[in-house]
């Protein structure tokens, strides 16, 4: 299925890499390896992973994949769920962010509802220094952590890998034993917080869990891309000690 360059009115629509798809009440729409909208040739993605339908006068998502999760927020990043393996959840507000990941790459799409039902509500935000982060506080160099694996989300649109720790210390000019030690931290923070998937088991994969947090930071604003100049500040104050 191609996509469109501009939106239609009057039917829900999903971005994705700047193409538009329209979704017509008439027939399911599914998101996947080999769907209505193909994302890729990963292979980590399911055939179809998430599909999108109007039942009883309103639109839903459902996750019909069998091993992947998906992040989903309103438009200004006040309200976050995340859909399991088997969950729905209605599109009620008038602008979704989709964030997922499948193997090493994260995926962000944006749904268009022409009649949301809900509007979210305005969150106070929590102010650390000079950056304003959301309901959780974060450190200066917390916030800078997450800012650097969330770089190459926050630089384009569509699709992205995701740093390794490695790489990311580099970035932020960090020694990798300081880079996993704040790492802990922010996910220990967050866990307690009520934000799920960045705790686990020995089946908790390690790029699993740095996908996880960029989902949730990307999804409810608590890194931006007018913040990334931050990176090229610290890598230099770092390079210059």
């Amino acid at each position: 299925m191609r996509g469109l360059t501009a939106p239609l009115s009057g039917t829900l629509q999903l971005e994705f890499c700047g193409e538009w798809f329209p979704i017509t009440p008439e027939e399911p729409f599914y998101i996947g390896r080999e769907s209505a909208l193909e994302i890729d040739d990963n292979p980590y993605l399911h055939r179809r992973f998430l599909r999108i339908a109007r039942i009883d006068d309103l639109w839903w998502i459902e996750n019909v994949g069998s091993r992947l999760s998906a992040t989903l927020a309103d438009s200004d990043g006040n309200t976050q769920a995340w859909l399991a393996p088997g969950a729905r959840l209605p599109l009620v507000y008038a602008a979704t962010t989709i964030l997922f990941t499948a193997g090493p790459t994260t995926y962000e799409l944006t749904l268009v509802n022409p009649e949301p039902t809900f509007a979210p509500a305005k969150a106070e935000p929590v102010h650390v220094g000079e950056t304003t982060i959301g309901p959780v506080s974060l450190t200066q160099s917390q916030h800078l952590l997450v800012l650097a694996l969330a770089e190459p989300v926050l630089s384009g649109r569509g699709s992205a890998a995701i740093p390794t720790s490695a790489q990311a210390a580099a970035r932020l000019g960090w020694s990798l034993t300081k880079f996993n030690r704040k790492l802990d931290n922010v996910c220990d923070k967050l866990h307690r917080h009520g934000v799920r998937g960045l705790r686990g088991g020995p089946q908790q994969l390690a790029v699993n869990r740095r996908a996880r947090l960029v989902e949730h930071a990307v999804a409810c604003r608590i890194v931006s891309a007018d913040q990334l100049p931050a990176l090229d500040e610290e890598k230099a104050r770092n390079t210059e000690a």
